[in-house]
């Protein structure tokens, strides 16, 4: 793995362990590297409207903007899926926490 690869790495899993706290500006951070390919991944608009919904559940402003324009590229059925996915990881960080 070359040098981009473990810092991009680096810094999603550093990331992910601050959402895992419930740091907005973490959700909203995967949001962007999601929604933009940043930092090695793929696009997954999936992904990305997961993390801005977090992000806008915790009172981050911007993430909402970001989630309204993603989702006007997305389907009902990929809208749907991701907050099934934002669901399940705040019931599983929760009971984590708990």
């Amino acid at each position: 793995m070359g040098n981009s690869m473990k810092s991009a790495a680096f810094l999603i899993e550093s990331r992910l362990a601050e959402a895992s706290r419930g740091s907005s500006n973490a959700y909203y951070d995967l949001g962007v590297i999601y929604s933009t390919g940043s930092d090695g991944v793929d696009v997954d608009l999936i992904e990305a409207h997961k993390w801005y919904n977090l992000a806008a559940l915790s009172g981050h402003e911007q993430s909402k903007i970001c989630r309204a324009e993603i989702s006007l590229d997305m389907t009902a059925r990929e809208i749907a899926e991701a907050q099934r996915e934002a669901r399940n990881w705040l019931q599983d960080n929760t009971l984590r926490a708990a």
